[in-house]
């Protein structure tokens, strides 16, 4: 993949967003897919309100995108976002979330939004 140079004022907006803990963790979960509110709510055990703040964050910039299934709303990293390499070369160094999410599917928690 080539490095494409962005601008300072979007590479400050994008580590503004990613400074904050649990828009990080967010991040870090959706790594490896997709993944809904509900879940989220579990991971971070955090209010689904507090929870939407942060999305909505993150889905403004560009960062995340979200996907429509019945009520349920699904979130995952924008690959097309201008500074998705940066964003990718900030999860190397943060600790893998999987387990979060495998501990979800292990309580029956990770399939509540279908």
């Amino acid at each position: 993949m080539e490095n494409t140079l962005i601008e300072i004022d979007q590479a400050a907006s994008v580590l503004k967003l990613l400074g904050d803990k649990t828009r990080l963790t967010i991040i870090g979960l959706l790594k490896d897919g997709e993944c809904c509110v509900c879940e989220f709510v579990e991971v971070l055990q955090m209010s689904q309100p507090s929870i939407s703040q942060h999305l909505r964050k993150l889905r403004d910039s560009g960062i995340v995108k979200e996907r429509k299934k019945g009520q349920w709303v699904f979130y995952s990293l924008n690959p097309d976002h201008e500074a998705f390499l940066v964003i990718q070369s900030i999860l190397t160094f943060i600790p893998e979330q999987k387990d979060k999410l495998y501990e979800l599917e292990k309580k029956g928690l990770r399939i509540c939004c279908d």
